[in-house]
């Protein structure tokens, strides 16, 4: 193999060739799933890019202004939140959907506020991220197994964490409990949903 066909292996596509209303871009740095969700979406009429960070995800944005897009919320070069708002530039009709394996009621807030009609928590299937994608409304439908009342209350807890800054003092003012029991709920993990 050549340089020149190396250099070409190794460079991924990063402009639509098909159809431009099912352009979709991928920004996800966990490359074999990224890889596995652009072959199931191209599977289901979607023309893929998929890139691995957020550098490539603001060039296609501003190069192709994709229809449609999945963006991961932490990248290994950035925030995704830059994605959405350079999606939400070149294209405002842009539907985007967020993925994140660090859900949190405050992330979804923001992802939300940025421009994202939906967020999604890793590992998401193709057709929960089709659905995401293609349903027209305020609301997605409801789940089929919410989250549990624990998880709502961890939830909470952590948005009002992010709003003070993740200041662990300054939070359990706020909730009106103590230091060392928010101390204890915060180095727990996620209860499941």
């Amino acid at each position: 193999m050549t340089d020149q066909s190396l250099e070409t292996a190794e460079q991924p596509k990063l402009t639509f060739t098909g159809d431009a209303s099912r352009s979709l871009l991928i920004v996800d740095d966990d490359a074999p799933f990224r890889t596995r969700l652009a072959r199931a979406m191209e599977r289901r009429g979607f023309d893929v890019v998929a890139v691995d960070g957020v550098h490539l995800g603001i060039e296609v944005a501003h190069e192709s202004a994709p229809r449609f897009a999945v963006v991961d919320l932490r990248l290994g070069d950035g925030s995704g939140l830059d994605v959405v708002k350079a999606l939400r530039d070149a294209r405002p009709d842009a539907r985007v959907v967020m993925l994140t394996g660090y859900g949190n009621i405050a992330t979804a807030v923001a992802a939300v506020k940025f421009g994202a009609v939906d967020y999604l928590p890793k590992p998401a299937d193709a057709d929960a991220v089709e659905a995401a994608l293609l349903t027209d409304g305020p609301l997605p439908p409801p789940p089929e197994s919410p989250m549990s009342a624990d998880r709502v209350r961890w939830e909470h807890i952590q948005r009002v964490f992010e709003q003070c800054d993740r200041n662990v003092s300054e939070t359990a003012r706020r909730l009106k409990m103590h230091r060392r029991t928010l101390q204890r709920i915060l180095n727990k993990h996620a209860p499941k949903a």
